[in-house]
């Protein structure tokens, strides 16, 4: 492996703070996906995950926003997967890349822009930010020679590779990580002096903390620059890689699949031209496999043109099927398409967000779908809106008045004895929704979505047990204080709900607008940024009381039911 002393490259531009509050710009992105393969549902959480975090900001009025995703369909991988269907590159990705934009679309994907990195657009800009790399004596080049995986499409270290044997059972080389085979490989590339950029690396991330997202990620990259940090082989030979974007003013070389993938989240904001508007102001939201290339080489990438790294890079791990990695060889790669028709698209956007923790791999199985789904979605939120909204309960089908006089407003809820219908719960009630929305805003902007509503569930759960502990549906409406109080039940439950809708907007979009729409929420008051619960326990005014409710469409989110075959769980050969 060629190594040439660092040379001093010039310092990154200084970093600005970032402008926070109404009318900031946002990008936030998905991985380009590589097309060599149908979608499964790592790709599918890693797009679910942007587009939940990008709804939620539109809710908050935070400002214009952006959510780019799109197929990466440049590379050797591509190149021979290609020839083993018998199809041409570009037939391939032209169906790959139709199979993402289809799933993503079928999964409520509020994307805004689909870059696929054969569109002339994006070519153009990778070779203008090759020739800035170039103009700024970021590149050389040499002769590099080391073990390359080709489904990695990246040169591995010996310490990131073990002893194995293959399927004729001869010894060789795997990457640590993926298990996949690796061959050694000796050729003349381009070289990135990424060496030259450990220290200013280093330095972005002590400055930035929370750059990269959760922190064990953070730590792990800082271990990373601890260890000697090599230049990086940037192209391939033309010769053996013929589907990819020449290196300008050299046919004999193709530049790195990666450099033209990372080079997306430019392009798409109109590098070199428009680019301006909207960085750094970019969140990369990215599986724990691909992490080096967006938190190492990609920052080093931009400081060696003069363009400071991204905001954020929010980190995800993967998804295993009943404990086992997904893998074609074993048949259990989850196919998206089959699990939004068995689950509905809401269940399983619902299940992946509430069951996916960032931090450590997630394991999906049929039954804790159903598990999950029918009894936090069909059961508990449900099931609360059809009691509450009965006609057996509610006759006039109306959003009923609240009683201060039963629910009377007190500082401790310590002091409920004789000054009312409620109890001391029902005040715990109230001070657990009333503080949902700041939890729920700080959670997605940790980057634990999981956390947000696993406290929704938990006040879902709240208001169901203060519905049954009071039994509506005993009290007498003949007597006018009964009536009062049945009203206020009611009353209290139907904002409980209001929250809940409003809260799981970005996250079950159909289901939510449903809830809503059931409520009498109009769309213009679903947003965030105006939520207010159960004004009238501080003696404001309520503008849905007294409003008769919306049309009854039947049950909010149905059963699932148990299948034998399991149809979501394997994807057919």
């Amino acid at each position: 492996m060629l190594r040439l002393p660092r040379r001093r490259l010039p310092p990154p531009p200084p970093r600005r703070a970032a402008r926070s509050g109404p009318g900031r710009r946002l990008l936030l992105s998905t991985p380009i996906f590589y097309a060599n393969g149908p979608p499964h549902i790592g790709h599918l959480y890693s797009a679910l995950l942007a587009d939940a975090l990008h709804r939620h900001r539109g809710l908050r009025g935070a400002g214009p926003g952006r959510l780019s995703t799109g197929t990466d369909e440049h590379g050797l991988k591509i190149q021979q997967a290609a020839a083993a269907a018998g199809t041409s590159p570009p037939e391939l990705c032209e169906r790959v890349s139709g199979l993402f934009r289809q799933a993503l679309a079928q999964a409520g994907v509020s994307f805004t822009d689909f870059t696929r990195t054969s569109q002339p657009r994006h070519q153009r800009a990778v070779q203008r930010f090759w020739g800035a790399l170039r103009a700024g004596g970021a590149l050389y080049k040499g002769s590099y020679e080391g073990w390359y995986c080709t489904a990695e499409e990246c040169f591995l270290p010996e310490s990131q590779l073990a002893e194995r044997r293959d399927a004729q059972g001869r010894p060789c080389k795997v990457s640590l990580e993926s298990g996949h085979q690796v061959h050694w490989t000796k050729e003349e590339n381009y070289m990135f002096r990424l060496s030259a950029f450990q220290d200013p690396l280093w330095k972005w991330l002590r400055e930035n903390p929370h750059a990269i997202s959760p922190d064990p990620f953070y730590q792990l990259v800082l271990r990373w620059l601890e260890e000697d940090l090599p230049d990086l082989s940037v192209s391939r030979e033309s010769s053996r890689l013929q589907w990819g974007i020449p290196v300008p003013g050299d046919p004999t070389q193709t530049i790195y699949v990666w450099v033209d993938a990372l080079v997306n989240y430019l392009s798409v904001v109109g590098y070199p031209m428009a680019h301006g508007e909207w960085w750094p102001a970019v969140h990369h939201i990215v599986g724990k496999d691909i992490l080096k290339f967006h938190a190492v080489y990609w920052p080093a990438l931009l400081m060696a043109v003069g363009l400071r790294p991204p905001e954020r890079i929010l980190v995800h791990s993967h998804w295993t099927v009943r404990g086992q990695k997904m893998s074609k060889s074993l048949g259990n790669v989850v196919d998206p398409f089959s699990c939004m028709e068995q689950y509905t698209v809401d269940g399983f956007r619902y299940f992946l967000l509430r069951q996916g923790v960032p931090e450590r791999d997630c394991d999906y199985y049929h039954e804790k779908v159903l598990k999950v789904v029918n009894s936090e979605l069909a059961d508990a939120l449900g099931g609360l809106l059809n009691r509450s909204t009965a006609l057996s309960i509610n006759p006039s089908n109306t959003y009923p008045c609240f009683s201060e006089s039963c629910f009377p407003n007190i500082s401790d809820s310590r002091e409920t004895k004789g000054t009312g219908r409620a109890s001391a719960e029902d005040y715990e009630l109230l001070a657990s929704v009333a503080s949902l929305p700041l939890q729920v805003a700080g959670y997605f902007e940790g980057f634990q979505i999981y956390k947000a509503l696993e406290c929704i569930t938990l006040c879902v759960r709240q208001t169901n047990s203060f519905f049954q502990r009071h039994r509506p549906w005993k009290l007498d409406r003949k007597d006018p204080a009964e009536q009062l109080w049945l009203d206020t039940i009611i009353h209290v439950t139907l904002e409980c709900l209001r929250i809940f809708g409003t809260l799981l907007q970005p996250v079950i979009p159909h289901t939510a607008d449903k809830l809503l729409s059931r409520l009498a929420v109009e769309p213009q008051e679903r947003a965030l940024s105006s939520l207010t619960f159960l004004p009238r326990y501080s003696g404001k005014p309520c503008p849905f009381e007294g409003r008769q409710l919306g049309p009854d469409n039947g049950v909010l989110f149905h059963r699932l039911e148990k299948s034998r075959e399991h149809q979501g769980e394997t994807k057919k050969p």
